[in-house]
């Protein structure tokens, strides 16, 4: 889902940009199979990560450090673009748009839990943010907490049943972090009977075959891995 909100204020140097701009493809490609509630990276990216193999499930593995500047490089950049947006947020504690940003901001600069306590900031004042509540499931993901993570997915279909990036980052937490196949499958089967033009749906289609084909497996048969 592209982002439709408007920048509250403040701009990037070209230099700023650009680098982000790098930040952003290298993270898409890294974790491109989630896709995002609202912020800047498009549900497309999932196209960029090959299909995850039945054998070998694999959670959120980051470029190395030749490929992408340091966390505390990337620290700076966040904060440096969050400054003017903190500077108004002091003046303006419940502006909604304001937090969703910062917290995007952070999100995309690989700073989870910063982004994380602005999401829940945002949500306390709008718990209905399907978008933002979806951001900040895929961050816990991101931060190791899969259970924290599902929890939220399943409240944002509490709210609506049929959030398609809810559903396929659910898919994805469960099978990769849980092994719950059949979770996986069923959050998958779930949203494409609620979203048939889904963009996305031959590859939604063929992680069910394939999550499928695991399950069928028997213990040490060809292409399975030892638990």
């Amino acid at each position: 889902m592209v982002d439709t909100k408007t920048p509250v204020s403040g701009r990037w140097t070209s230099t700023q940009a650009y680098v982000l701009s790098v930040i952003c493809l290298l993270v898409g490609v890294a974790v491109g199979y989630l896709a995002r509630g609202s912020a800047s990276v498009e549900p497309a990216a999932v196209q960029a990560q090959a299909p995850v193999g039945a054998s070998a499930p694999q959670t959120g593995i980051m470029p190395s450090s030749a490929q992408q500047p340091p966390p505390e490089q990337m620290r700076q950049m966040a904060d440096s673009q969050a400054q003017p947006l903190l500077a108004q947020l002091k003046s303006d504690p419940n502006n909604v748009a304001l937090l969703d940003q910062i917290g995007n901001i952070y999100y995309d600069t690989q700073q989870y839990p910063e982004a994380v306590k602005y999401y829940e900031d945002s949500l306390k004042l709008d718990p209905k943010a399907t978008d933002v509540r979806t951001d900040m499931a895929t961050a816990y993901h991101l931060m190791g907490q899969s259970d924290r993570a599902i929890q939220e997915y399943e409240q944002v279909l509490k709210i609506d049943g049929k959030h398609a990036n809810a559903l396929f980052n659910e898919g994805m937490v469960k099978w990769q972090d849980k092994m719950d196949l059949n979770g996986a499958i069923a959050a998958w089967k779930r949203l494409l009977e609620t979203n048939p033009n889904y963009p996305q749906k031959d590859r939604v289609q063929k992680l069910i075959d394939e999550a499928q084909q695991h399950l069928t497996m028997k213990a040490g048969a060809p292409g399975t891995s030892a638990k």
